[in-house]
C-alpha cells in the first residue's frame, strides 16, 4: 500500500508541474507584485487548507511579506492574496474571491477545479493553480477509496510559488 501511495502522490506532483506550470510562474509573478511594491500577502486557508497558512507563517522556512488573511484590516491596491480550498466552488472561497474582485485585489486561488456548473474561482482569480485533486487517490479493500491528499498538493503549490516569489525578488533587487 505504501509503495502505491507514493506512485500516486509522485503521478500527482508530476501532473501539478506539467499542467500548471504556467500558472505557477504568472501566480508567483503576480503575488510578488506585493513585496516589490511595498504590499503584503496575505494567506486564506480554508478548512484543512488552513494547514498551508500555518505552514506559509510558522514553518521552518516562512514566507516573507506574507500575512494571516484574519489580521488584513484594509487591503490596498499593493496587497495580494491567496485563496485555498479543497475546491474552486467551495462557497466560501468564491464569496471571498468576488469580495476581492470587486475591490480590485488580485487573487490567486489553489483548488481543485471539478468542472461542475457552479460559481467558481477558477473564472473570477487573476490566477488559478488546480491541485487536480477531486477524488481519493487509492482503492480500498471493500471498492471505495481512500487517501485524499488537497493538503499535500497544496503545499506542494505553496512551496513551489514561494520559490517562484523568492527567484523574482531576487532578480528585482
Amino acid at each position: 500500500m505504501l509503495k502505491m501511495l507514493s506512485t500516486q502522490l509522485t503521478g500527482l506532483f508530476l501532473k501539478i508541474k506539467d499542467k500548471e506550470e504556467l500558472s505557477l510562474e504568472d501566480g508567483g509573478r503576480l503575488l510578488a507584485q506585493a513585496p516589490a511594491g511595498e504590499g503584503k500577502i496575505y494567506l486564506k486557508g480554508i478548512g484543512e487548507m488552513e494547514g498551508v497558512v500555518r505552514e506559509a507563517l510558522e514553518g521552518a522556512e516562512p514566507m516573507s511579506h506574507a500575512e494571516d488573511f484574519k489580521s488584513a484590516n484594509h487591503l490596498t491596491h499593493t496587497d495580494r492574496v491567496i485563496i485555498f480550498s479543497r475546491f474552486s466552488d467551495c462557497p466560501e472561497a468564491v464569496s471571498l474571491g468576488k469580495d476581492l474582485l470587486g475591490e480590485g485585489i488580485p487573487f490567486v486561488s489553489v483548488s481543485a477545479n471539478r468542472g461542475e456548473n457552479n460559481e467558481d474561482l477558477s473564472e473570477i482569480a487573476d490566477v488559478h493553480i488546480d491541485t487536480h485533486v477531486i477524488r481519493p487517490l487509492l482503492p480500498a479493500d471493500d471498492g471505495s477509496r481512500i487517501v485524499f491528499p488537497s493538503l499535500i498538493a497544496a503545499l506542494y503549490i505553496y512551496h513551489a510559488l514561494k520559490v517562484t516569489i523568492e527567484e523574482i525578488l531576487f532578480e528585482y533587487e
